[in-house]
């Protein structure tokens, strides 16, 4: 055909394309492994394959910042190829995986080699790392930055697990100035341990007393100051408690280097729903009322958040019981993250671009990954064919994850992927993911 130098590899239709423009009638054409052209829907594009989803919209991959794959060492929690395959079929085409719950933790160069180790030839999408920050490991900063860890993960309250213990004031304070030097990245589980108490008795109620909105709000207030006074670019995770929403806005204004995310559970479910015994809800921070949920979403809306990813925590069905008192706390959620929002959101009223900003485009500005949150021409050909009107009826037993423990189970979500291409190619069950090089 006339125009057209050479045949592209694979052209994907649809009237419904997300762009960064809008969702608009689009051809994407792929050559290799990137998007190589965009062109009007209908247009007569040479290529190996032709593929017209029609009226099914067409997304880009998903970029989930935070994710828990938990190998090696609790690999029987979850692990590389399991979480992989869940993100994969939930339309996330990269990941983030979080420095904790794996044995060693990924407080070191060498910590990190053998994650690598552990994850090489397994992954089904592109894998990137976090470091972490413990009390002792400053010395151990650099050289993560130095291999590509896009940041640097810390708690101000116990993690849950002893081998990666929160920092305090000072210590907080040291691992900014730290990280300001090289330009990196600290991303904090933010809750004041002076208002966290222990559960008085099994029930939800009770959980989600102990650990109140007001401990988020006290410790992001030390993490706005802190930030000002270092310099060091923070970003708060899986904000729960709306209360935060003011200081966190006020921050910004002012221009301090602070961003902040929230979850699927936080804006999907709300505490007035979780069954008596339903442990699969339990996580740290807790779900709250759904007058907080509407307020969420609200700063979402105004780009307080600016960013909606997974907290992925799986464990055994075993940790999960007997009450909310003794359960780990940490939900499941990789692959339902895109019609559990989207569920969400349609009624809210918000578009797919909305979702496809908070879910892909803004993880991935965050982090710093390269040719990854939109389709556009030279980005990476990862694509999402996404059925948004599907009813999709949640069963945990089929899901990928490893442990079949889901708050989402039983569940009629909105929405249904039909398929993810990774760099150009189908995900089909051989893995083909990288590992991501680090902020570019």
């Amino acid at each position: 055909m006339t125009g057209f130098d050479t045949e592209f590899d694979t052209v994907v239709r649809s009237r419904r394309t997300v762009t960064p423009e809008g969702e608009r009638a689009v051809a994407v054409a792929v050559r290799g492994e990137v998007i190589a052209a965009l062109y009007d829907y209908a247009a007569p594009v040479p290529a190996t394959e032709d593929i017209d989803l029609r009226d099914v919209a067409l997304l880009p991959g998903l970029v989930d910042t935070h994710v828990h794959v938990n190998e090696p060492g609790r690999t029987h929690w979850e692990g590389f190829d399991s979480a992989t395959r869940a993100a994969a079929a939930g339309g996330v085409t990269t990941i983030l995986d979080m420095p904790l719950n794996s044995l060693p933790p990924t407080v070191s160069a060498g910590a990190l080699e053998v994650k690598q180790r552990a994850a090489e030839g397994q992954c089904h999408v592109d894998v990137g790392f976090w470091g972490g920050a413990v009390p002792g490991n400053v010395k151990d900063l650099a050289p993560l930055h130095e291999r590509g860890v896009y940041g640097f993960k810390c708690f101000m309250s116990p993690s849950g697990v002893d081998e990666f213990p929160p920092l305090a004031d000072d210590e907080l304070r040291e691992a900014l100035e730290e990280i300001a030097g090289f330009g990196g990245m600290m991303v904090v589980h933010a809750e004041d341990p002076a208002l966290l108490a222990e559960p008085g008795g099994p029930t939800y109620r009770e959980f989600l007393d102990s650990r109140p909105g007001e401990s988020e709000r006290s410790a992001v207030e030390r993490v706005v100051r802190l930030a000002a006074e270092t310099g060091c670019r923070v970003h708060v995770l899986h904000v729960s408690s709306a209360a935060c929403l003011d200081v966190l806005e006020a921050a910004q204004a002012r221009g301090v280097a602070v961003s902040a995310e929230t979850c699927p559970h936080y804006l999907t479910l709300a505490a007035e729903q979780v069954p008596e015994g339903g442990t699969a809800y339990k996580c740290c921070p807790p779900i709250r009322s759904e007058a907080n949920r509407d307020l969420l979403w609200d700063g979402l809306a105004r780009g307080v958040l600016s960013c909606v990813v997974s907290d992925h925590s799986p464990s055994t069905a075993e940790l999960k019981v007997p009450d909310f008192a003794a359960a780990w706390g940490g939900i499941a959620s990789l692959q339902l993250g895109l019609p559990a929002v989207w569920t969400e959101a349609a009624r809210r009223g918000h578009r797919l671009g909305d979702v496809v900003r908070w879910m892909s485009a803004n993880p991935a500005a965050l982090a710093g990954i390269s040719g990854k949150g939109g389709i556009k021409v030279g980005n990476d050909a990862d694509l999402v064919a996404f059925d948004p009107g599907a009813d999709n009826l949640i069963d945990a037993a089929r899901l990928h994850h490893k442990n079949p423990v889901t708050p989402y189970h039983g569940r009629t979500l909105k929405g249904a992927v039909l398929t993810t291409w990774l760099r150009g190619h189908p995900v089909d069950g051989t893995p083909h993911g990288r590992f991501l090089p680090g902020a570019q």
